[in-house]
């Protein structure tokens, strides 16, 4: 394309889930609600491991972390698009749009790595339970996490540096509720080849190791279960990861669902509304899944509803 078409972008067009106007106050009712459940439901998590010392442990420690990503994943997308729709305005600006691939990009992986952190947790809890506390000491559980953001911070900043040097047609329209990597990628006007290369060995290296590092502690974790001989035994020290396995299924189910949809429809707003999965109902359904199986959580939460009962008196 001739340079002569190109003028400077000021901002991209979201096409959102449906341009049916008929639908659009559905999708605002639907969606608020979903956005306050989710923002409502980590908040009662993270505020629950911060006020009851019985879940000051590694676990815990790691599940509140997951919880303020989630608040932060779902805040990236979801606000943004409430406001399109209620506006019925579907620009967002050219600088707003690389924040939000940004910080996108930096809250989806932090929950891939703090599944895969998880998981190496219950793995030294159940197959080396003597050495627990020795390896999942404080510090170590504070530079794991550190680690990941540090990780995270410096991918995410490659890759919007190097779509800072692309250029777009004005009007650009993504077919999209939020402005995706690989959907700007697909809508510039200028060669990509570094770009694509980049995003490939970037998800391959922090979606497929995090995965297999899952996989192997799961591994470990069911050879160390065929040794216990009581099924009691068995059941109580699997059910301390049964929340933690389906939150990962449901993750990584999603995302591989959007990942095979996109290369079989090739249908954009198909792609879309499947991303709703992994982007909003997965961080919706995730205090639900750690609270309603677990003991712990439900006391801690009964204890800070009894606690706050008399203040709203």
């Amino acid at each position: 394309m001739e340079a002569g078409n190109h003028t400077e972008v000021s901002e991209f067009l979201l096409l959102g889930l449906s341009e049916d106007p008929e639908l659009q106050p559905l999708l605002l009712g639907v969606f608020l609600s979903m956005y306050l459940t989710t923002v409502l439901g980590n908040l009662l998590i993270i505020l629950a491991v911060s006020s009851d010392p019985h879940l000051h442990t590694p676990m815990y420690f790691f599940l509140s972390n997951l919880s303020f990503v989630d608040i932060c994943f779902t805040s990236t997308t979801v606000p943004k698009m409430l406001v399109n729709i209620q506006t019925q305005n579907k620009a967002i600006s050219y600088i707003g749009c690389f924040i939000q691939v940004y910080f996108f990009m930096i809250f989806a992986v932090m929950e891939v790595f703090l599944l895969t952190v998880m998981a190496y947790d219950r793995y030294v809890a159940i197959c080396h339970p003597l050495h627990y506390t020795v390896i999942m000491n404080p510090r170590l559980c504070g530079l794991l996490v550190l680690m990941s953001w540090f990780i995270i911070f410096w991918v995410s900043l490659l890759h919007i540096l190097l779509m800072r040097r692309l250029t777009f047609c004005a009007g650009t329209e993504i077919p999209h509720f939020f402005c995706e990597l690989a959907q700007l990628l697909k809508a510039a006007c200028s060669d990509t080849l570094i770009n694509n290369i980049v995003l490939y060995v970037a998800t391959s290296l922090l979606g497929v190791f995090p995965l297999a590092g899952i996989l192997f502690s799961y591994s470990q974790i069911l050879s160390s279960l065929m040794r216990i001989s009581s099924a009691g035994g068995k059941y109580k020290a699997f059910s301390t990861c049964g929340s933690h396995l389906c939150s990962v299924s449901l993750f990584y189910g999603t995302s591989l669902g959007v990942y095979l949809s996109s290369a079989v429809t090739h249908s954009s707003q198909q792609n879309s509304v499947a991303s709703v999965m992994y982007t909003v109902v997965t961080p919706m359904l995730n205090p639900f899944i750690y609270s309603l199986r677990n003991k712990d959580v439900k006391g801690a939460l009964r204890r800070l509803f009894s606690q706050g009962a008399p203040c709203l008196r």
